[in-house]
């Protein structure tokens, strides 16, 4: 009867187990628009296609942009991130995390062994005890049998964040190519911008010249060469100014790739001059399977599911616990020249832990574990919000730009035309020296406006490629996937 009643209550938590556990859905749905709502940019003779019909892939981006020092640049800075290195450091943690999770799955064996030499009791004389040496040794096992699925729910969860944190090592790297490229490019206006103010203050200060020289002789008024060095003196100020922030920026290209100063120097001085137009990205035409593209994205989609798993293994704590332990050990008596060995062994007991009253903790933890499911949810749905958006503010820009470049190239030559001839017309004397300083003004105004359009055009590009991932794909792995991690990373290395 006793027999009977002990089987009955080992298989009530087995019972119990056929009820599953309630958690909520692993996946949520993002609701992302059907369509992009944003102009694609598009030429002649390609109309209906995304940028122009040019397909290219956005892992060989950098390369075909025709700029090697780019793509050296864009390396040296990944290797030499702390932000990749942060993010590769989380993979280690969460693949720890997740050895963790399943070994708890799995039965403990744990050895033992002691040795001790003493008397049972005091000397009392010739008949006194003799001194005894025991020597013992063991192993005991205990396994918590996972009836109800808590533990593989934690294996689960910390499952889904390794492989969200493969994906974020992804992420830091396409941003640190992103952050490069847009300071590199920056470098590269400002030495343009630089090259135009200096042409601009010798421009001026021969114009200063001149008019000192005819002031001298008593043509020109001195109030006329007053203006003359004061025009020359604005655009002498304002090419230093320019040279120095082309230093900040130089600087901060030093700081990003961790390679020599004069190096970049050299090598920024020799690169040839950028192209007018960066090489196309295509781009999804449904956002659903663009933004699957996009490792921070997909990051989001696993944290969900693992605060979903959270929620199963806090509820699972609530159910009663099922544990089975044995042991084998072996000892050893000598006293008085005699060697006694005891060999035993023992399975048991199957302990069954019932919660009754913990003062609500579980019922809490299951609340707080639901709380983050439903955190988890609104940021991944947030997170796809904004990144449809970084892709259509990137197109919106990239169309804009494309439209006005044509307006900026008609300006320069214009203006360019127009001070030429206010400037021949100066030297033989039909032109004053004010209409001299207006052509030239709106010259250098039509010229830093190009450049710097350009430079926003090159920056929406740059923009394009972070919001569209980087050419990442889920079924990219990280610099630990297997024995082949090494390999994987260099040729991630290789490919900014």
């Amino acid at each position: 009867m006793r027999k009977t009643r002990f089987i009955a209550v080992a298989l009530v938590p087995l019972l119990l187990g056929a009820y599953a556990l309630q958690s909520p859905p692993a996946a949520v749905s993002a609701n992302a628009p059907a369509q992009w709502f944003a102009p694609l940019p598009a030429a002649a003779g390609s109309a209906g296609l995304p940028h122009n019909g040019a397909l290219t892939d956005l892992t060989q981006w950098w390369q075909q942009q025709g700029d090697p020092l780019l793509v050296e640049l864009i390396a040296a800075a990944q290797a030499v991130s702390p932000t990749v290195a942060t993010a590769r450091s989380r993979i280690e943690q969460a693949r720890a995390t997740r050895v963790g999770a399943g070994a708890a799955l799995l039965p403990s064996l744990d050895a033992s062994a002691s040795a001790s030499r003493g008397r049972s009791q005091p000397p009392t004389g010739p008949g006194a005890a003799p001194v005894t040496t025991t020597l013992q040794s063991g192993l005991q096992a205990s396994w918590e049998i996972d009836v109800f699925g808590g533990r593989l729910a934690g294996r689960d969860a910390a499952g889904e964040r390794l492989a969200g944190a493969r994906a974020q090592w992804h992420d830091a790297r396409v941003s640190v190519a992103a952050e490069v490229a847009n300071q590199y490019y920056s470098l590269r206006t400002c030495r343009q911008l630089e090259a135009v103010t200096r042409a601009d203050a010798s421009s001026r200060g021969e114009t200063a010249r001149l008019s000192g020289l005819s002031t001298g002789a008593g043509f020109t008024a001195p109030a006329t060469d007053a203006l003359a060095r004061a025009s020359a003196a604005e655009a002498s100020g304002r090419a230093i100014q320019q040279r120095a922030q082309c230093e900040l920026d130089l600087k901060a290209l030093v700081a990003l790739t961790g390679l020599a100063e004069p190096d970049i120097r050299q090598k920024v001085a020799a690169a040839p001059d950028l192209p007018p137009q960066p090489a196309m990205i295509s781009i999804a035409n449904v956002p659903a399977s663009a933004l699957a593209q996009r490792p921070d994205v997909f990051n989001a989609e696993r944290e969900v599911a693992a605060a979903s798993a959270e929620v199963g293994s806090a509820q699972a704590e609530r159910y009663p616990r099922l544990s089975l332990s044995g042991a084998i050990g072996s000892s050893r008596f000598r006293a008085t020249g005699v060697t006694t060995t005891l060999d035993t062994w023992s399975i048991g007991p199957l302990a069954l832990t019932l919660p009754l009253f913990d003062g609500g903790r579980r019922a809490a933890d299951v609340d707080a574990a639901q709380a983050r499911y439903e955190e988890a949810a609104a940021l991944y749905r947030a997170r796809v919000r904004q990144a449809v958006r970084e892709v259509e503010e990137a197109l919106v820009t990239l169309q804009s730009t494309a439209e006005r470049e044509g307006d900026a190239q008609t300006a320069v030559t214009g203006y360019r035309a127009s001070f030429t001839g206010t400037d021949a017309r100066y030297r033989n004397g039909l032109a004053s020296l004010v209409e001299l300083e207006d052509a030239r003004r709106a010259q250098l105004g039509a010229e830093t406006a190009l450049a710097t359009l350009q430079r926003e055009r090159r920056s929406a590009w740059v923009a394009l490629y972070r919001a569209m991932g980087g050419g990442w794909t889920p079924a990219m792995t990280g610099p630990d996937a297997g024995p082949s991690a090494s390999s994987n990373a260099q040729a991630a290395s290789a490919r900014p």
